[in-house]
This record gives C-alpha cells, structure tokens and sequence, in this order.
C-alpha cells in the first residue's frame, strides 16, 4: 500500500480564511487552501520561487530569509529553484505547505513582517511568470480512452483502439524544450503535407489545434535501472498544472505513419505557470474511472489497492475561446468542451510506474501529459466561426 493518504488536514478547512482579502470568497482560484507554487521574475530582475495566495505572490525566498520558511534561502533562487524544491521528500514539501498556511492565514502573527518587508509580497501583475521548472523530458500519455476514440476519428479512422491499448498506458517522448508558459507566443508551424495533386508539399500548416490536457511533474527523481512500484508513484508526483498541446493536424495525418507524430507535435506546448500540489488536492481525489464489463483489469505492476480507491483525481476542466474576430464583432467566448480528470482510463501513479518499468529514470521537474478525458456527452457546440479560428 502507499504511504500517502486522501485524508485532508487543517490546511484544507474552508472556514480557514486570509488576511490577504483577495483571497477569501468565491471568486478566487487562489484562496488559502490551494497555494500552488511557481517561479517568477520580480521587477528587480530576480528569479525567484512563489507562491499564489489571492491576487499577490509570496516570495519564499524572502520568507525562508526572514527565517518564517524552515528551506535554504538560496536554495529557492533561479531558474532551478523549483526543481530544488521539488527534490525534496513529499513530507518536506507537507510542512513547507502548512507553514505557509501558518504564515497567510487571518489572525497570523507574521503578517505585519510580512506586510512591512519590501518585495515579500507583492501583486502578481507586477511579476512576469515563468514556466516552473528545466522540463528535461516530457513523456505524452493517451491516457484518456474517449479522447483516444475521439482522436482516431478525426485522423480518419474507424474510432477503434489497439488491442493493447485497453493493457498498457500508451505514450511517446515529446520535445521538452518547447514547452512554455501560458501567453508565449505560438508561431504556425511548417511541414510536410500532402498536396491538391496528392504529392506532399511543404508549407504552413492550415489545421492548427490545441487540445485541453493535464501537466503531472516529477517530484524526487530516481535511478535509471529502478523501477517505481506502483504503490510508491505517488511519492514522485510533485504536482499538476493545465497544459494546451499544440497540434498541425493536416501534417501530423501525413507524417505519423507509422512512428507517430514529429513536426506536428513539437513546435509548441504552453502550460499554467502555477503548479497545484498533491496536498492541495487531496480534497478531490476519487476512484478510478470504471471500466468497461469487458476491460481486462490492469497486470500487477500496474494494480494497487490504495490507487484503485483514490488514484483518480476530480478537476473540472474546460476550454473557452474567443477569437480575435469575435473580439471585433464583441461576441462572448464559447464553450468548446468541458470535461472532468476523474475520467482518465490510466491514473498518474499507473502512467509513473509504467514509465519506469523498464528501467527508465525520473528526473525532477520532468513532465507527463495526460490527454483530456473527454466523453461524448460532455462535448459542446461549437459555432462556425470558432472552428475557422482554430482550424485556420
């Protein structure tokens, strides 16, 4: 069984409030009980790691040089600071969370420090976001079965999946070093494509999409030759963060016969800046989806009991667009789908465990991506003029 429990703790109270205001009341994606980390350039030029609490961020490194935060200040500085951080054991990383409930909570005896020393806290317009870690790797899961049907449809196949698929958690390496942080810039990528006379051609790509997926980041690293039992997963998974996978449609149905996609995949990946941990979530862990009467159950490297009951994670996730013509003609953002990850066919821990059965190591700050779990049902309209503005 796994060490870890779904249990909440004090951290988790909704009755717990902050003396940051902002950070109280419904219309937060920031209150106390969340406090996701990131990095972030301050107005100094510094490169620090913070934390989100309502409409400001927390400098930790000032925190730990104040002595409020029991972490190496220098420790927290730099591009690297968050995969520092992120080594650290998952206990390590409990307490550093509920010391910072501590610190930000109403009624706390640090909020006049706080409050009165410069750049501690600041409002997170004033500090430019950065992507959280070095991602040095980044493994792409299709891990969601309805996504997976749905996908195959649209490549102009029958909707069928491989006979393995419904055995192994299915993935390929992607390109990490193209991975940015929402509100970078994506460029139209080129490619091969086949052409009006059926020859390829090479030219920009004219079906640009992006599909709504799930970022999970590596935690404590580990050994190559030394597989993760299913049981420990968990123990390496530091967090997750919302993830648009960036795909040239009309290149990736020529070229991925029979190795998969390349050019099409690898131009861009954005991801959220803000890195929701597994503490902050155990409100919301479930089990796992159930699956179909005639699914074979997982093989035993792959099958633990603590997973099956609480592997699943319930995050409401949903894509709205609005292009720059409806901007122009003032039309609202529409609704492309909406989904849940509690529908995931392979859970985190299943998809770790897989990765590193055959001797693969994790390294810290290295990232899965777990594809939309979208099911029919869930599926929204979309007017014309949004599938032009995707598509073209």
């Amino acid at each position: 069984m796994s060490e870890l429990t779904p249990e909440v703790d004090g951290t988790h109270d909704p009755e717990r409030h902050s003396w940051v205001q902002s950070a109280n009341g419904p219309g937060t994606d920031f209150p106390l009980q969340n406090l996701p980390l990131g990095v972030g350039r301050t107005p100094g030029g510094k490169i620090t790691v913070l934390t989100a609490i309502g409409d400001e961020v927390l400098d930790l490194q000032r925190v730990a040089a104040a002595g409020l935060l029991d972490a190496d200040p220098g420790l927290l500085t730099g591009a690297e600071g968050m995969g520092r951080l992120l080594a650290r054991t998952p206990d390590e990383l409990t307490a550093i969370r509920q010391a910072l409930v501590g610190l930000l909570e109403r009624g706390s005896a640090a909020e006049a420090t706080i409050r009165d020393s410069e750049g501690m806290l600041r409002p997170a317009a004033a500090v430019t976001l950065l992507t959280p870690t070095r991602i040095g790797s980044f493994t792409d899961f299709f891990a969601g079965i309805h996504h997976a049907r749905a996908a195959s449809k649209a490549l102009g196949r029958s909707g069928d999946l491989g006979a393995n698929y419904r055995w192994v958690p299915i993935a390929y390496q992607s390109r990490g070093s193209t991975v940015r942080a929402s509100g970078a810039d994506v460029r139209r990528p080129t490619g091969q494509l086949p052409g009006p006379d059926g020859a390829p051609i090479h030219a920009p790509c004219a079906m640009l999409d992006f599909e709504l997926e799930l970022g999970i980041f590596v935690g404590n690293g580990t050994t190559v030759g030394e597989p993760v039992p299913i049981a420990q997963a968990p123990r390496h998974i530091a967090g997750f963060c919302l993830l648009n996978d960036w795909s040239a449609r009309d290149i990736q149905r020529w070229e991925m016969t029979p190795l998969g996609p390349f050019l099409s995949k690898n131009f861009a990946t954005t991801i959220s800046p803000w890195l929701v941990t597994p503490d902050a979530l155990r409100p919301f862990r479930v089990p796992v989806m159930e699956r179909g009467g005639g699914d074979p159950p997982p093989l035993p490297y792959l099958w633990d009991a603590w997973d099956q009951a609480h592997g699943g994670v319930a995050i409401e996730l949903s894509i709205w667009l609005r292009t720059a013509d409806m901007r122009a003609r003032d039309e609202n953002r529409a609704l492309v789908v909406r989904s849940d990850a509690r529908y995931l066919y392979w859970t985190p821990a299943q998809m770790l465990a897989h990765h590193t059965s055959g001797g693969c190591d994790l390294q810290t700050g290295g990232m899965l991506r777990a594809p939309k779990p979208v099911t029919p049902l869930w599926g929204a309209p979309v007017s014309a003029a949004v599938r032009s503005s995707v598509w073209e």
